[in-house]
């Protein structure tokens, strides 16, 4: 390289009069812009008019003292939420590392192993060699025998391309609503909710609007039809976790609603397979490949070995076979010990859930309360850190779900587990009297 820079006006960056050759490079921000050079300088290079680069690193370095790194973010990421799950969750996990012996019940993860045969064929993928990238869609052998599934099991009929398989439920619901939704849009979303539908809506520059749902799906479904701009968005994660005699209706099997609806399902609650990743939006063309237009930029296609574990999961049988009912016999057990246990506790309610495996506990009659060395129990979030803090069980505040005078308690635990926290929890709130009358 010459001996010289090229003396270059202020506004513009000086830079290496070489572009073939790419030494490593210090990089020093003025104002706006950037002044560029090699590392290895000789001591007594100069620009023209005699200006020693020596002297100019001084001048820079000593700016740069004075100058603050710009972390602003953006407005779209400001306006989200962190999950509070996911930091309750965290905050539980640490508190359990440092040696705090936490039972933690605020995470929605099965407890259970995934299921041997479909561990078996993530395996046998990854001998195999099927390790390389997957088609963003139509991926032909999983699409397949979804395709079969869904009409086995909900009566509905979809061509391959309006089904579009991704990384997980959560990442079909995000890419839904940035496909459909433009700013000013409203997101209806019936309360109790999973915690991120209101902030998915809002990276979609949408607006969540949030009720208590007080209709039954027939009659939102008439209120759709009358309007042609409402599209409904099914989330069915939990369709195989039921409890008989409920049984799952897929909303788009109503009449009319399949040309109207985008359902959402995934493999990580029934199946057990949370790590696996995997998950499919299945609607109208239209809105599918436009799905699938936003996720061949952002991840393309899901994973090939967990496509491969997801067509073992498919074939255990109607509804998931012996595995998932074995699975749900469980919770449907623990659901049973703990409506009993905190039935029998002055001052709750208690509805007992049809699927899943959570319990949505109205504990509201126990804020007021005061207590000595904590403060005050205002709401479900104070509830929660008091739980926490003097019981050492971990749960999640109502609000983060739209109902501020409940508390989330997930049985994705074993009996046993459960057994203990029903113990804590009982003794904490034994400091408590309930301060409002019921």
């Amino acid at each position: 390289m010459a001996n010289s820079l090229r003396s270059l006006p202020s506004s513009s960056s000086l830079v290496p009069s070489s572009a073939h050759s790419r030494p490593e490079k210090l990089k020093l921000l003025t104002s706006s812009r950037s002044v560029s050079f090699p590392s290895q300088l000789p001591h007594n290079l100069s620009l023209s008019g005699g200006v020693e680069i020596s002297n100019i690193v001084r001048i820079v370095r000593a700016c740069s003292a004075e100058m603050q790194v710009d972390i602003s973010l953006s407005p779209r990421v400001n306006a989200v939420k962190p999950s509070k799950t996911v930091a309750i969750t965290d905050q539980a996990t640490a508190l359990a590392q440092a040696g705090v012996p936490v039972i933690r019940l605020a995470a929605g993860e099965p407890d259970f192993d995934t299921p041997a045969v479909i561990a078996e064929a993530g395996i046998n993928a990854i001998r195999e060699g099927y390790t390389r990238y997957t088609p963003n869609a139509e991926n032909c052998l999983f699409i397949y025998v979804l395709f079969l599934v869904v009409i086995e099991e909900n009566g509905l009929s979809y061509a391959p391309d309006q089904i579009l398989v991704s990384n997980g439920a959560k990442q079909c619901i995000l890419q839904a609503l940035l496909a459909v939704c433009a700013p000013g849009d409203e997101v209806i979303i019936p309360a109790p909710f999973w915690v991120s539908y209101p902030e998915m809506a809002r990276i979609a520059d949408a607006t969540p609007d949030l009720f208590i749902p007080k209709k039954l799906l027939e009659e939102i479904a008439k209120i759709v039809a009358k309007h042609p701009r409402l599209l409904v968005l099914s989330d069915e994660i939990y369709e195989h976790i039921i409890y008989s005699p409920a049984t799952h209706a897929s909303f788009a099997s109503l009449p009319g609603m399949q040309e109207r609806t985008l359902t959402v399902n995934g493999f990580s609650k029934a199946f057990a397979m949370t790590g696996w990743r995997l998950g499919y939006i299945a609607g109208p063309k239209h809105f599918v490949a436009a799905c699938n237009k936003l996720q061949s930029q952002i991840t393309s296609g899901a994973s090939s070995v967990s496509q491969k574990a997801g067509v073992a999961a498919l074939g255990l049988g109607y509804a998931g076979g012996e595995a998932v009912s074995t699975m749900v016999k469980a919770f449907r057990e623990r659901r049973d010990f703990l409506v009993k246990s905190f039935g029998e506790l002055d001052g709750v309610k208690i509805s007992e859930p049809q699927g899943a495996f959570y319990l949505f506990i109205d504990f509201s009659s126990y804020y007021g309360s005061e207590v000595k060395g904590f403060g005050k129990i205002e709401n479900s979030e104070s509830l929660c850190r008091y739980l926490l803090d003097q019981g050492q069980v971990a749960l999640v505040p109502g609000e983060a779900f739209g109902d501020d005078s409940c508390i989330r308690i997930s049985y994705a635990a074993s009996l046993t587990t459960l057994q203990g926290a029903v113990l804590r929890i009982k003794k904490a709130l034994d400091a408590l009297r309930p301060a409002v009358p019921v």
